[in-house]
């Protein structure tokens, strides 16, 4: 007897394919989840690992920042001093008379190598303030402080320098201070870092959101805290 287009038999395999068709597209729709949750993971411990050194010394270095007034550190200085040979005070004292010249300029590379030679110290590339009397460089460092100091009438040299402690030499790293450009460039590749290691772990957190009902009062507690301490108390 033939089956009309209304009875069961008709209807099953309808209700079956649709129900697979859901089945498949929860199953795309679980894998794309997946996929997206791993790739956020990997980029969460990458940014973690490069950040890793960088955030422990800045947070720690953060401390003794804040509360810099109760450490105490006293100055070491040092100071060496040395003849300048005829040969290169005589040259030095040629290029100081060229009023043509710069009034900041480094020094040949003559005088910076007995520089280096004589005193100990690296002045090579850097630059100095010059005059008919004397040439002065300054050479800052975390941590503290020199300077070199040539005196062309009588051709002496005098170095100082100054050490403040290795306290005060985490604090200059940490605001960048007389650091030089390697330095620099891994506090902006750090802070890069530091950037996807917090919106990658932001999104991981809207991720599991669903199952962790303190996720977003704590988040909203990280954001309100500081902006009411600054509205109220920072002026």
């Amino acid at each position: 007897m033939p089956t009309s287009p209304d009875s069961p038999s008709r209807r099953t395999p309808s209700a079956s394919s649709t129900s697979a068709s859901g089945h498949q597209a929860a199953a795309r729709q679980q894998a794309r989840r997946g996929n997206w949750l791993k790739t956020l993971h990997q980029w969460h411990w990458i940014s973690s690992a490069v950040s890793l050194f960088g955030m422990l010394m800045f947070a720690i270095t953060g401390i003794t920042l804040n509360h810099s007034g109760a450490i105490e550190s006293k100055p070491v200085i040092e100071t060496r001093t040395a003849v300048v040979p005829d040969a290169v005070a005589e040259a030095l004292r040629r290029l100081a008379a060229d009023e043509d010249a710069p009034a900041e300029r480094p020094l040949p590379a003559e005088a910076a190598d007995w520089a280096a030679e004589a005193l100990g110290i690296s002045v090579s590339g850097r630059d100095a303030e010059w005059s008919e009397e004397e040439i002065y460089l300054a050479l800052p460092r975390p941590g503290g402080d020199a300077w070199l100091r040539l005196d062309l009438q009588d051709a002496e040299a005098e170095y100082e320098l100054t050490d403040r402690g290795w306290i005060a030499w985490l604090n200059d790293l940490h605001k960048g201070r007389n650091s030089g450009e390697a330095w620099s460039w891994f506090i902006d590749i750090f802070a890069v870092a530091c950037v996807v290691f917090s919106v990658t772990g932001l999104l991981i957190l809207q991720v599991h959101a669903a199952n962790r009902a303190s996720v977003w009062p704590v988040v909203g507690l990280g954001i309100v805290l500081p902006t009411v301490l600054i509205l109220l108390f920072v002026h």
